[in-house]
């Protein structure tokens, strides 16, 4: 999938996409747990990539934490700005973030990479390795499976990972995991990880 395609088809289903998961209180409350105990009250800027709606930069905010959310989509952005107005939201994309090098205290990817291609992930981790500082965290919600393959997402063409080969690549990106949860597939929902990962120096 190209960002383009991607855009387009987050932007055709916009207004659903909000009206279904446009707030944090649609998020489970362990997922909102995990983010809040690897990314509240850092110490330097958060970044929220691939923010959709703004509902967790928003959540973030409450934590503490000095987030700005990016996304690729105007509309997710329109509507974060004015349903938060007293957050910062930004159009733009995660490939190439217009941010300093080893500024960033922690990144929020969540759900976010999921429609990366696979050969695409480590560029993209790269870009996250350039903005953050030593020992800053990185927080990933991904869809789990036991091989890396493509699914039909409701939204456009996704992609599932085993969780050890997905904290392979954040290793080979300079990033050691630190904690991981998996939550199991029911019926309305697939399974699921959150993993956190922290910056390596050098």
């Amino acid at each position: 999938m190209t960002t383009e395609q991607v855009r387009r088809a987050y932007a055709s289903v916009a207004d659903l996409y909000i009206e279904l998961f446009g707030t944090s209180g649609q998020v489970h409350a362990d997922d909102l747990a995990f983010i809040r105990r690897h990314l509240a009250d850092r110490p330097g800027p958060v970044l929220d990539l691939g923010c959709g709606p703004g509902h967790l930069t928003d959540f973030l905010r409450s934590c503490g934490a000095d987030a700005t959310g990016f996304d690729i989509v105007a509309e997710f952005i329109a509507h974060a700005r004015a349903t938060h107005p007293g957050g910062r939201y930004v159009l733009g994309s995660m490939r190439g973030l217009a941010v300093a090098t080893g500024r960033v205290a922690g990144i929020l990817a969540w759900g976010s990479v999921i429609h990366l291609p696979p050969p695409d992930l480590d560029g993209v981790l790269a870009e996250f390795r350039r903005v953050t500082a030593p020992g800053a965290t990185a927080v990933f919600g991904i869809f789990v499976g036991d091989e890396v393959a493509a699914f039909d997402h409701k939204v456009t063409t996704a992609y599932r990972w085993p969780v050890d080969e997905f904290s392979a690549r954040l290793a080979r990106a300079g990033f050691t995991e630190v904690e991981r949860l998996h939550r199991p597939g029911d019926d309305n929902r697939r399974p699921h990880a959150a993993v956190a990962a922290v910056r390596t120096a050098g």
